[in-house]
């Protein structure tokens, strides 16, 4: 068989295997065992164990589990109650405040821890439930922190934009500050989108329905919220003020949120810790499982030459500049279903980085486009990680519903695609501001 047939099969295979229902790490550990031993023999599994270990050991992911626990302490007390209420009382008459705060409040965390589903756990734990319990749809709260956990990969700092600078050697800065303004754009983008929806929805409702609160409503109970809020500004402080790593942060904003949560809620007792490193153990562990099993996925994928060999067709086809940025980005759209984006940057860039500059493409702008393509792969099966965050955080909400919900972000998402396409500017001002016109 041909590299791109026994991709065409393992396409098939995973789908199968993933809608039977089987949990996202296990599947795909299965698939990629299962061509692995069929097409490179048994002794090629050897390295597996190493393989997963050596991606789990990346200190980088070390803000998982603490930023997870920043979530749990915060959702498993009172504290989320009362944070998202307040939130409501203060946003009551804008349609859709709710969730537009939690839209912020995942572009200020994706930003601040840089991963993706740290941030959709973190914003999630607390939101989802409490949004859902407010009368917002199950699709619209599930579906927004969804799509707003991902913008972690393109505001900075970004991990995945890092190694892109480091294939293509391009400039580290001149690519973070490329995305700040796409980044913006979108919580923007998402907002109005909430926004919209709520207020088509709420034309269904009577006014009864819509709760109204007073001044002095709306200031009871921040006294409890402000130091949450304080630890959102101190951790951005500390960030970008250049004071503390993104591990660092996340251990002290982790220890401030428990140690309010034990000052201001009382769950200083044995059973409320237990319910909070419980839930922190659990989410952790799925996630850091299904990153370990995408590694898997990734090398057996490498190793069977079949993403290399997919991109390298799609160069090969003589295609006009314009054509051939369509197909890659239908390439990276693929792709990004089912790699994740560290995997597809490191292994498709080498080919492509010659082919854009040969064509005129600016390196920097390609890396903005590239990475909101691969943030849709974030929110698409079959291997879309928030999408089974979302579903570990609501495991009532069916993951139809929560793939639902994220579809109106994805065509939000491709919209700024064209956008920068006809106005590169967009990503590429900011940068020539801050640092002149050089590459």
């Amino acid at each position: 068989m041909s590299e791109l047939q026994i991709g065409l099969l393992i396409v098939i295979v995973t789908l199968v295997v993933l809608f039977s229902g089987l949990p996202i790490a296990w599947g795909l550990s299965l698939v990629a065992i299962a061509f692995l031993a069929i097409f490179e023999g048994t002794a090629s599994l050897a390295n597996i164990p190493v393989l997963m270990m050596d991606e789990l050991s990346s200190f980088a992911l070390l803000t998982i589990p603490l930023f997870v626990l920043l979530g749990s302490a915060i959702g498993v007390s009172a504290a989320g109650r009362d944070i998202y209420e307040s939130m409501h009382r203060w946003l009551d008459r804008v349609p859709g405040g709710l969730v537009i705060a939690n839209i912020l409040a995942c572009g200020l965390f994706s930003a601040i821890c840089g991963s993706s589903p740290a941030t959709a756990a973190a914003i999630g734990k607390p939101g989802v439930p409490e949004m859902r319990k407010r009368g917002v749809p199950a699709t619209l709260a599930t579906g927004s922190i969804c799509a707003g956990g991902t913008l972690g990969i393109l505001i900075p700092p970004s991990i995945t934009m890092i190694l892109y600078g480091i294939a293509t050697e391009t400039s580290i800065g001149r690519l973070f500050l490329a995305g700040v303004v796409p980044g913006v754009m979108l919580v923007v983008m998402f907002s109005i989108y909430a926004w919209i929806a709520t207020l088509i929805r709420r034309r269904e409702l009577s006014a009864e329905d819509i709760p109204r609160y007073t001044l002095r409503e709306k200031f009871e109970g921040l006294g409890r919220v402000a130091p949450f809020l304080a630890i959102v500004v101190a951790i951005a402080y500390a960030m970008y003020g250049g004071l503390a790593t993104p591990s660092e942060v996340a251990a002290i904003s982790a220890a401030l949120a428990l140690a309010l949560v034990i000052v201001i809620y009382r769950a200083y007792t044995v059973r409320d810790q237990w319910q909070i490193f419980r839930e922190t153990v659990r989410e952790s562990t799925m996630i850091l499982m299904i990153i370990g099993a995408a590694a898997l996925f990734s090398y057996m994928m490498s190793l069977l030459y079949v993403t290399q060999t997919a991109a390298q067709s799609m160069v090969d086809l003589g295609l006009s500049p314009w054509m051939l940025m369509l197909a890659i980005n239908v390439f990276l759209l693929v792709a990004g279903c089912f790699l994740p984006p560290v995997a597809i940057i490191l292994m498709v860039m080498p080919i492509l980085t010659p082919v854009l500059e040969a064509n005129d493409f600016d390196l920097i702008w390609f890396a903005v486009v590239m990475t909101i393509n691969l943030e849709v792969g974030l929110i698409t099966p079959p291997v879309g990680l928030n999408l089974y965050v979302l579903k570990g955080v609501a495991p009532d909400v069916p993951l139809t519903k929560v793939l639902k919900g994220s579809i109106p972000f994805v065509l939000i998402m491709f919209f700024e695609i064209v956008l920068l396409a006809f106005f590169p500017e967009i990503a590429l001002w900011l940068p020539r501001l801050a640092m002149g016109a050089g590459g």
